[in-house]
């Protein structure tokens, strides 16, 4: 029952989710000044004349009052027919279905890039004294602080423009995923480290590493066996956060790197006021924020036995 209970929940929280963000973007952007038709004819400077925009807003559904405009387009998003992108003249869900593979490898390897980088440094800097401390302390929050753009430009410059490594451009080939995994992966590992070395040393301090020094245990296995699966917990629930960080981190980083994914078809998307494909693009963001949250609960439930218990009872 107890697991039925979770499910439930977890499928009600995901429709809402879905609900909120199809209603805010919606209406955010009908905020924008201008007319939706233009958007439809080419943009301001396509110079449609009246009767176009008439017929745009007919075929269209824009002249309908703002709360039919909303139903008819709930109504459609509970089908999946996230309609006709404006500017590329194509179903939304083939641009999204085209671009979204990119995006999501993308996130994935820096996701894990990010997990790697913070280990290694937590690890190191819990176990090399009170100056490794300082050091691993120092190199996590410069890597919050660094900027995607600014980190992007900078890696463009070492790595492309002055050593000739690697491309500058991602285009379609294995290296050119390298300086964009890097750039979203270091401000993560950030992120990732502060908690996951916090919690480590917690984990140091408690009674079931002191008696399993006391079994003999050597210091590596100390952590490696015993505090770093209770260490990683905190860390792997803010994986569904860090996940959400990423797709918005692709937006700049696949721009910058002229990388085709979701998250430069979004950017693109809003300059031209395409709302079904921006809508749809953030549909798909939002589900797969809500099943990466779900896989990250369940991963905690599965490395922690009280949560389990808690459940339970």
């Amino acid at each position: 029952m107890s697991a039925l209970r979770w499910t439930v929940g977890r499928l009600g929280g995901l429709v809402f989710v879905l609900w909120a963000a199809a209603t805010l973007t919606f209406f955010t952007l009908r905020l924008i000044p201008g007319d939706p038709a233009e958007a439809v004819l080419g943009g301001p400077g396509s110079q449609a004349s009246e009767e176009a925009l008439a017929a745009a807003r007919a075929e269209y559904g824009l002249d309908q009052p703002l709360v039919v405009q909303y139903l008819t387009q709930l109504a459609r998003y509970a089908r999946f027919d996230f309609g006709t992108s404006y500017a590329l003249r194509q179903p939304v869900a083939q641009v999204i279905g085209d671009q979204l593979a990119g995006t999501i490898a993308l996130a994935v390897m820096a996701l894990a890039l990010a997990w790697v980088l913070a280990l290694l440094v937590a690890v190191w800097s819990t176990r090399s004294g009170r100056l490794a401390a300082g050091i691993g302390t120092g190199l996590e929050v410069v890597a919050v602080a660094i900027p995607h753009f600014w980190l992007a430009t900078s890696l463009v410059l070492l790595f492309s423009s002055t050593l000739g490594w690697l491309p500058a451009l991602s285009g379609s080939s294995a290296a050119g995923l390298v300086l964009p995994v890097i750039t979203l992966a270091i401000p993560l590992a950030g992120f990732i480290g502060q908690v996951m070395r916090e919690s480590l040393l917690d984990a140091l301090s408690s009674p079931f590493v002191l008696a399993a020094r006391t079994r003999g245990e050597t210091a590596t296995g100390v952590i490696w066996r015993h505090a770093l699966r209770h260490a990683a917990l905190p860390a792997i629930g803010l994986s569904g956060w860090a996940f959400g960080s990423l797709v918005s981190g692709a937006v700049v980083v696949e721009t910058i790197f002229a990388r085709p994914g979701i998250g430069r078809s979004l950017l693109s998307a809003v300059q031209a006021r395409d709302v079904p494909l921006v809508t749809g693009i953030v549909l798909i963001v939002a589900l797969a924020y809500s099943v990466v949250t779900t896989a990250t609960d369940f991963f905690e439930r599965i490395a922690d036995p009280r949560l389990r218990l808690a459940a339970v009872a």
